[in-house]
């Protein structure tokens, strides 16, 4: 694998939640921190997988790659150019090399549309193709990419299973020959028999044209299945990243750890795991300082809740934020 492909440096996306009158007068607002200062990369040729719980902020940050939500502050860098930096017209030029696949694949596609309709618009929109039979020929090719025929073709969304649904949206994607796609939750909204189908597709489209992946996911199996290095995100922050193997194999913060241990297992006779989050999950809504995790962590010390850990690294591409290793 090359060079960083995409560095996203610091990453922040910041809300401000409405106040009633009384508050804004006094000055008192709220904001929500979805996304709060994340670093991480991605080779080319790599999947990264980002997990964790719901709320942590893991579909905002497909949504500020993607420019779909303009961030508050950092970088976004694109083979070294900052993303944030491109004009209007070359960040449509750009999205022909960073397209998104949604989670829910029915509501992701047009249901007044034809498949055909569907995706040559893609290629309408970045002038790809200029007949009608180009659109066509294209159409097809990318049908049988993704497993489709062309007795497809004419129909409507509604006439698909989830998982066909889920092949014309990443059918989508490929149209404008991307070389950076992002996948937000794509197959949790599947039946598991399904799910392998669609991640087993992820991976023979990306040996055939080298493709780069952030799948994102709160599925750890998923995310082992696809990924090369995985990054852990928890309420807004990047709390630890590394090697699939090495993430699994000896995680080193404490969220990680208690995420694996609440895989079930199918060992009744194994003993219940160590480690176990106390309390409720943080919120993001003006956080207090230090570490987010530090009122459900068992291991926690008063410097955890005055100082916010850095992501340091402990080994070989191996990345962890905790005051206590």
């Amino acid at each position: 694998m090359s060079e960083n492909f995409l560095e996203v440096n610091n990453l922040t996306k910041h809300f401000s939640l409405n106040a009633d009158l009384v508050s804004r007068l006094a000055g008192r607002t709220q904001t929500l921190k979805a996304v709060d200062g994340i670093s991480f990369h991605i080779r080319q040729g790599e999947t990264l997988g980002l997990v964790g719980e719901s709320g942590c902020g893991k579909s905002t940050t497909g949504r500020l790659i993607t420019r779909l939500v303009e961030p508050t502050g950092g970088e976004i860098k694109l083979r070294g150019e900052n993303m944030l930096d491109f004009s209007p017209k070359r960040m449509r030029q750009t999205r022909k090399n960073v397209q998104l696949v949604f989670q829910d694949p029915y509501s992701s596609l047009n249901p007044r549309k034809t498949i055909m309709q569907i995706l040559s618009r893609p290629l309408e929109v970045h002038n790809l193709a200029k007949s009608w039979h180009e659109k066509r020929e294209r159409v097809l090719e990318l049908l049988n990419l993704v497993g489709l025929g062309s007795e497809h073709i004419d129909r409507y969304p509604h006439e698909f299973s989830g998982g066909q649904r889920q092949r014309i949206a990443i059918a989508r994607g490929l149209s404008v020959n991307p070389e950076l796609m992002i996948g937000d939750e794509p197959v949790s909204a599947l039946d598991v028999s399904i799910q392998a189908q669609i991640l087993n597709l992820f991976r023979e489209l990306q040996e055939k044209f080298n493709l780069t992946y952030l799948f994102i996911a709160h599925d750890l199996s998923v995310i082992r299945h696809i990924s090369d290095r995985v990054a852990v995100m928890y309420v807004g922050k990047i709390v630890e990243s590394g090697p699939v193997a090495t993430i699994f194999s000896d995680p080193q913060h404490p969220y990680t750890k208690a995420l694996l241990a609440a895989v079930p297992e199918a060992d009744p006779k194994k003993p219940p795991p160590r480690l176990i989050l106390k309390g409720e999950v943080a919120t993001p809504i003006d956080p207090p300082p230090g570490c987010r995790l530090q009122g459900r962590c068992p291991i926690a010390t008063s410097i955890c809740g005055e100082v916010s850990p850095e992501l340091l690294t402990v080994d070989t591409d191996h990345q962890v934020a905790c005051h206590h290793l």
